[in-house]
């Protein structure tokens, strides 16, 4: 089996970005993967010594087969550093996986990916195999497929990521239309429609939230695992577009993932396993005036079509 890539997106996080890279050696297939490092430039002067400090720490990367650097010369966001560097490795070898610089995998991440991509390569309802999962109460199985595409420690193929649709305005008309918004909100249980609104009014630059819509519109599903193979370290304040609210997240679970083929459907048991945890992690005063203005400004988005 021929390894995919891997994609690690940086800015000017030097702790989170050594803790990451030091996880993903711990894979035993780190040294046997490629690792292209997309390094975004600095917005001000700030910033450019800590992006400066980053760089130097990825000069010196190594227990993988190629470590590749690309230093943007100025800053293009997240999303932009994303989206093009996706597409360039994607170009290039056909599949790829994605981590940011605030996620720690697991041991047996890179294992998961690799057979996931494997498994599924030619499986058209399939857009992407996800290595984190949320902390249900439900025990879940092994592995299951929810409607959707995802962002945290993530892998797809061209032919998923040509689905991508960089126009919010579009997904939500179509949102809208086909009259799907409360199954896109997780049963009305999270605010993913205000979200890519927020995208649309230029509140965040989210590409997450435009990928989950791209996938859930094009009916498409992501293999999940049914524990997780990472944890995210950015909810102390130092990241971009966090969707979500948690604590230190616990430690990983020290065995590896069952992966098998299983039939590409939505798991009924998870997507209610999501919408538990989404309602009991929202504060309900909150999201009672969330989805007030969300009815609001649907209602004034419809008119305008």
């Amino acid at each position: 089996m021929t390894l995919s890539p891997i994609a690690l997106f940086t800015y000017n996080r030097p702790y989170h970005t050594r803790k990451t890279v030091e996880a993903l050696q711990q894979n035993k297939l780190s040294s046997q993967s490629d690792l292209f490092v997309f390094s975004d430039g600095p917005k001000d002067e700030v910033s450019g010594s800590r992006v400066q400090e980053v760089r130097n720490y990825l000069k010196n990367i190594n227990h993988f087969k190629s470590v590749s650097i690309i230093e943007r010369e100025s800053n293009t966001g997240l999303a932009a550093n994303i989206q093009g560097g996706v597409q360039q490795i994607l170009s290039m070898f056909g599949k790829v996986i994605v981590l940011e610089d605030d996620l720690l995998t697991s041991p047996f991440f890179l294992d998961f990916m690799n057979e996931g991509l494997r498994i599924y390569e030619n499986d058209e309802n399939v857009i992407s195999i996800h290595g984190y999962l949320l902390p249900v109460k439900a025990k879940l199985p092994d592995t299951f497929f929810l409607r959707c595409a995802d962002c945290w420690g993530w892998a797809t193929w061209k032919r998923g990521w040509d689905l991508f649709q960089p126009d919010g305005n579009l997904l939500l008309k179509r949102l809208i239309e086909s009259k799907q918004t409360k199954q896109f909100d997780f049963d009305g249980s999270y605010p993913f429609t205000q979200m890519l609104m927020d995208q649309i009014a230029g509140k965040t630059n989210s590409w997450a939230i435009r990928w989950y819509a791209s996938g859930f519109l094009a009916n498409k599903y992501t293999l999940y695992p049914g524990k997780s193979l990472l944890s995210n370290i950015g909810g102390d304040g130092s990241g971009t577009n966090n969707g979500f609210e948690y604590s230190s997240p616990p430690p990983l679970d020290p065995d590896p993932v069952k992966i098998s083929r299983i039939e590409v459907c939505q798991n009924a048991e998870a997507y209610q396993a999501f919408v538990a945890y989404h309602r009991k992690t929202m504060h309900p005063s909150l999201w009672n005036k969330i989805r007030r203005r969300l009815r609001m400004a649907l209602s004034k988005y419809q008119k305008t079509y």
